[in-house]
């Protein structure tokens, strides 16, 4: 129990609590240096892995890094706590939890069975004592399946979000984006846009153009409009064609509190949409992004450091048993993230503990123009995500995001990754692409020409009561 002591040469570190070795522990990024709780030194950082190392991971459960009294988040944590999930770990430390986890034996099946015995402080815990290469081979050995209208996470299978955003919601660019995401066999995971106008009757609107595009090509897959969740309940009223409910999600309470949301109301909503009763092959119908750095910029990070944190937002998504979780990893900017180093660490350790807790991650490949990234970056850390087996990742045209002005994957970065990794559509959505030709036997993308049946079939676009402007 602290304080935790360490040693090094002439010198002596001692860290009062577990917030403080966590924090110092942490790789270097410029989020934490920010708050103030970064080490101090290569040295310090060194010394806090050292005593990180050697603490239990029932200590843990026994000191919140935020008071149980203080956030719901933690009590989340708390009362959800599996003890006889955690029982085959719960004499280990952290230390030995990493060995514990690089085993042979510790395969798929152990690893789904002591998800629910572990914190997110755990996870993170861990997660700094380990090199890139062990948070891939983990991450990989983790299987986290959902499904709505299709199945994702599955063994070989690679799914992409189509995220057809345009700056002023126009119906026929956010459609033309939709169908040439289709056309390069994306769109199993969500066709999802981010609104630039978020209010209900622009929300209802988007809905129903991309339902009736849905319903017009037979896809098996789910659409989702990226307002808040007020916003999407509000739909739900009305009678709109809500598929995955979304909100962005943080690891504390008051980080919550500063998106307008909390735990009671995320559970209203999915109670909402299970209600609707629109998946045919399950029913995970919440849709959480997520990213490093969310509670320091709400000014709602209670001292804790920025990964342990995010962990934590994971935490609140396992509650709601989502289709998709996503961290957008580099969208926050350099402030939190400062390079492409940082980018790529923080996208593998999400991945990680995300997985880990047992939630069906996805990961928004990305970065801002003002941080020290570039795309060979984002080419790095998406291979190295695919080798780690993400559920999921973005697909967007030209790899520009011209609403939400920031650079993400295109179309075309997935189906490279699923040429090198010998990777899949979802299993339902690629017997839909082999029956419209989009790919062939091979899972080779075929020719697209005027006589391709997603370019020949009837009007996709919405017109009449709760549609928007027809197709010219």
């Amino acid at each position: 129990m602290p304080p935790y002591r360490v040693q090094i040469g002439q010198t002596g570190y001692e860290f009062p609590d577990l917030k403080t070795v966590l924090a110092k522990a942490s790789p270097q990024r410029s989020g934490d240096e920010l708050a103030g709780v970064a080490a101090a030194s290569a040295e310090e950082r060194m010394a806090a892995k050292i005593a990180l190392a050697e603490i239990p991971l029932r200590n843990f459960l026994a000191e919140p890094i935020i008071p149980y009294e203080d956030d719901e988040i933690t009590r989340l944590i708390c009362d959800r706590h599996d003890a006889a999930a955690f029982a085959p770990v719960s004499g280990l430390t952290v230390g030995e939890f990493r060995n514990w986890l690089l085993r042979y034996e510790t395969d798929a099946d152990v690893l789904t069975a002591i998800a629910p015995g572990l914190t997110p402080e755990m996870v993170a815990a861990v997660s700094k004592l380990m090199r890139n290469q062990d948070l891939i081979l983990v991450a990989h050995k983790c299987r986290v399946t959902a499904a709505f209208r299709d199945t994702l996470g599955l063994p070989g299978r690679l799914s992409v979000r189509i995220q057809p955003n345009h700056p002023t919601d126009d119906a026929h660019g956010i459609a033309a984006s939709i169908v040439d995401g289709l056309c390069y066999a994306c769109g199993d995971a969500v066709i999802g846009i981010n609104p630039a106008t978020d209010n209900v009757a622009n929300t209802i609107d988007l809905l129903h153009l991309v339902d009736n595009l849905i319903r017009t090509f037979d896809i098996p897959t789910q659409s989702c409009v990226l307002a808040h969740v007020t916003t999407q309940m509000e739909a739900i009223r009305r009678g709109a064609p809500v598929d995955l409910v979304f909100q962005s999600i943080a690891g504390t309470e008051t980080a919550n509190t500063s998106f307008g949301i909390n735990l009671a109301m995320l559970n209203e909503a999915r109670a909402m949409a299970l209600e609707l009763k629109r998946g045919t092959v399950g029913d995970n119908v919440m849709y959480f992004e997520t990213g490093q750095g969310s509670c320091l910029s709400a000014q709602a990070h209670h001292g804790v450091d920025q990964q342990t944190c995010e962990a934590r937002a994971y935490a609140v998504a396992r509650e709601f048993h989502p289709l998709l979780v996503n961290t957008v990893v580099g969208f926050i900017g350099p402030e939190y993230l400062y390079d492409g180093k940082q980018i790529i660490r923080a996208g593998l350790e999400d991945h990680f503990c995300g997985k880990l807790l047992g939630v069906p991650m996805g990961c928004d490949v990305c970065y801002t123009n003002h941080a020290e990234a570039d795309q060979d970056d984002m080419d790095t850390l998406l291979t190295l995500l695919g080798t780690a087996g993400v559920n999921y990742i973005m697909g967007i045209p030209g790899a520009d995001d011209i609403m939400l002005n920031y650079q993400s994957t295109s179309y075309h970065d997935s189906h490279y990754l699923r040429q090198t990794l010998g990777l899949r559509p979802a299993p339902e959505f690629e017997d839909w692409l082999k029956h419209f030709g989009v790919i062939d036997e091979k899972n080779c993308l075929l020719p697209i020409d005027r006589k391709h049946r997603l370019l020949t079939a009837s009007n996709p676009l919405p017109s009449g009561e709760g549609g928007g402007a027809a197709a010219g």
